[in-house]
């Protein structure tokens, strides 16, 4: 058997061990709903009546916001996890078994993005109940949430080489909580960037996390066609953009985080 296939075998070994997981303890995936759950409900009847978005409805415009913050948030869900298992010592059993030292954080990995696929569903579902409409075609929705699964696979193998550098899954949720939250909120996830002050304006465009939901938004048909393109080269190409963040990432933080794995794991 190569390589690949070996470590291929030990992910789809160690992906359903985390299904099962989330099955016995179903408060994993309640909270993991609640909360973006609780942001639609919040941003949609609070903040949408004092928002005006020219052109589109804002709860149309909130929806790709809401969908990114929620898969990137729950990217730390990957990192959380790899801390708690070598916080109670499940690291060292995986060591004993025949199985290539990638196994472990690919199904980890691969396993969060079926939290995703649900936590998207229920958010989809809510956001229909409070007026959100897909406008564009079926293959254009399916491409935006493609899209936005890309980006949170990514960004879980950062919060991956988080999980295995420090010592407890709280310290993953603090750290993590510090870079994620101004990188949502510096986006145009929630309100236009055009009233941003000009410094604040030019990091947002430049915000792979703008990027993503602007995609995302016009997969969806959530965009004012009459307003005038951003001058930005990100927002006037935001799929492709996208699509290098996704691949940066995943170059640089998949090794890196399957040889913290095997010093771990050696050590």
């Amino acid at each position: 058997m190569s390589s690949v296939a070996h470590a291929v075998e030990g992910a789809a070994v160690i992906t359903k061990r985390n299904l099962i997981k989330i099955k016995r303890v179903p408060d994993l995936l309640v909270f993991a709903t609640l909360s973006p759950i609780m942001f639609v409900l919040l941003f949609a009847y609070v903040f949408g009546s004092a928002i005006e978005v020219p052109g589109v409805n804002y709860k149309e415009f909130l929806m790709a916001g809401i969908f990114v913050q929620t898969v990137i948030f729950g990217s730390t869900f990957t990192g959380a996890s790899l801390a708690e298992d070598l916080q109670k010592g499940v690291m060292d059993r995986f060591r004993s078994l025949p199985m290539a030292r990638s196994s472990v954080v690919l199904g980890r990995t691969v396993a969060d993005v079926g939290i995703n696929i649900v936590t998207l569903v229920v958010m989809s579902i809510t956001g229909l109940i409070v007026g959100w409409r897909i406008r564009s075609s079926v293959l254009d929705a399916v491409l935006g949430y493609v899209l936005l699964l890309l980006f949170a696979y990514a960004m879980s193998w950062l919060m991956a080489l988080v999980g295995l550098m420090v010592k407890t899954p709280e310290l993953v949720n603090n750290a993590s909580f510090m870079v994620i939250f101004p990188l949502t909120f510096i986006a145009n996830t929630f309100v236009p960037t055009d009233n941003f002050p000009t410094v604040l304006r030019v990091i947002a465009d430049w915000n792979p996390v703008s990027a993503v939901t602007l995609a995302a938004r016009q997969a969806f048909g959530n965009t004012n066609p009459v307003v005038p393109q951003l001058d930005a080269w990100p927002m006037q190409h935001p799929v492709v953009y996208t699509l290098i963040w996704v691949v940066a990432l995943l170059a640089i933080f998949v090794p890196l985080a399957v040889r913290r794995y095997q010093k771990t794991a050696t050590a």
